[in-house]
This record gives C-alpha cells, sequence and structure tokens, in this order.
C-alpha cells in the first residue's frame, strides 16, 4: 500500500499531474529527464520502514534525484491497526520510521535502536541521488501537522486547501519554525487540488497560491476518468494549468 490518495508526477514548480504507484513512478522517471514524481501521501507507518527506505532510494537514484516524499500517518484505525500501526501514537512511529530511513539514506552502514524500529549495522543500496535523501513533505491538517514540518519535516504538502486558508497557515509555520529554530525559507510547500473555471480563472488561482507562499500545485485526474480518456484529460488539463 503504498498511497492511500494518489503519487504524482511533477513538471515544475507550479503544476503536477496524478500517477499511481511506485512503478508508475518508476516507469514515469525512466522515461522523462525533467519530470519531478512524489508520492501524494505515503502512509508511512504502515509499511516496513527498511523496505520504504530502500524503495526510496531505489527511485531517487534511478530519477537522478527527482524524488519527492509526501508522507502521511493514516486516519482509518481499522486498515492501519491490520497493518501494524499503533494507531494512538501514529505520528510518533511516523518520526521514529523517518529518523531511521534518514540513517539508512545518508549512512554507508547504518543502525537503529527506536520503539518502532530496531536493526543492526546494515548497508543499504543504492543511496539516494539527493545527498540527505528525498526531502520529506507532510500532508496533514491534523492540529499539530505545522508543529511537526518545522521539527523534522522539509515541508508541508496539504491536500483541497483555499489559498486563503493557505496563508494564514504558513504564517503560523513561521511562527513554528522560528521556535524550533529552522529555517521557514528551506521549506517545500506544496498545495494539492483543483482550481475551477477556464484558463484564465485557473491560471488566476495558482497566481492566488504563489502569492500565498505554494511553491507548487498539485493536480489530479477525476477518479471518474477511464483508461482510455487519460490522453485527452492530461491535454485538457495541461490547457489550462501550464
Amino acid at each position: 500500500m503504498w498511497s492511500s490518495g494518489y503519487s504524482s508526477v511533477a513538471r515544475s514548480k507550479r503544476t503536477r499531474a496524478p500517477a499511481r504507484s511506485p512503478v508508475a513512478l518508476a516507469m514515469a522517471a525512466a522515461v522523462t529527464t525533467k519530470l519531478r514524481v512524489a508520492t501524494g501521501i505515503c502512509l508511512v507507518p504502515e509499511r516496513s520502514a527498511i523496505v520504504t527506505a530502500k524503495e526510496v532510494a531505489t527511485l531517487d537514484a534511478f530519477s537522478n534525484g527527482r524524488f519527492l516524499f509526501g508522507i502521511g500517518a493514516g486516519w482509518l484505525r481499522e486498515e492501519s491497526e491490520l497493518l501494524g500501526v499503533d494507531f494512538p501514537r501514529r505520528w510518533t512511529q511516523t518520526a521514529e520510521f523517518i529518523a531511521a530511513m534518514r540513517e539508512l539514506w545518508s549512512k554507508d552502514e547504518a543502525s537503529f535502536d527506536g520503539k518502532y524500529v530496531k536493526f543492526p549495522a546494515v548497508k543499504s543500496l543504492p543511496k539516494p541521488a539527493q545527498k540527505a535523501g528525498p526531502p520529506v513533505l507532510i500532508g496533514s491538517l491534523d492540529k499539530n501537522a505545522l508543529k511537526r514540518v518545522a521539527k523534522w519535516a522539509d515541508g508541508w504538502c496539504p491536500i483541497g486547501v483555499p489559498h486563503g486558508y493557505l496563508k494564514n497557515k504558513l504564517d503560523e509555520l513561521r511562527r513554528e519554525c522560528d521556535a524550533a529554530k529552522r529555517d521557514f525559507a528551506r521549506l517545500d510547500i506544496t498545495a494539492m487540488g483543483f482550481v475551477q473555471g477556464e484558463r484564465a480563472a485557473v491560471q488566476s488561482g495558482l497566481e492566488q497560491y504563489a502569492k500565498a507562499g505554494a511553491h507548487r500545485f498539485v493536480i489530479g485526474l477525476p477518479t471518474q476518468v477511464k483508461s482510455d480518456q487519460y490522453e485527452a484529460e492530461l491535454t485538457r488539463l495541461a490547457s489550462l494549468y501550464i
């Protein structure tokens, strides 16, 4: 289970279009040179930290550093517990999983001794192309989400929020970064959703998100689109967003 929603393929710092799995991301990376690929979002505690670290590192290496790791902790208790999540403390578990992954990504030989992840000194190859590992973007509107972003993540990727809401929350995130002694300017901010209307309205909406502080905007294919209509729908969306 890679994502509860969709993964993404990034055209630039402004727009991205959706893909569906690590396999799809690998296929997209293999036939492109500039597109960024990303999860939106991967439910980290529902997966093995070691296996996920290996998959992420491999995708980042093969794509020459074009991967963004959008993550979440899950919301459906029954699903989470079925997959071994400590549901009441799922964000604590997620933070530990990410810490373990970063050890595997950044060290020639890594070990970890946490509550949820334990492994002796191991070698995990290949290493990500991005030296410290792919940027980790939290996709959550939880009351403590911004504190987590400021404390240990590399960015924020809220889903379906208006640009006014985004602006207000980014002001709050700046304050959280000041308290955590983190540089807000180094964070990656991604807005995910749709802008309604024809091209002029969509372009105006994207500009509003940019002014609010978003570095890129993610769109997704409507779920009712059939596979034989993907190309036409992507062409239509491109005419509006790009």
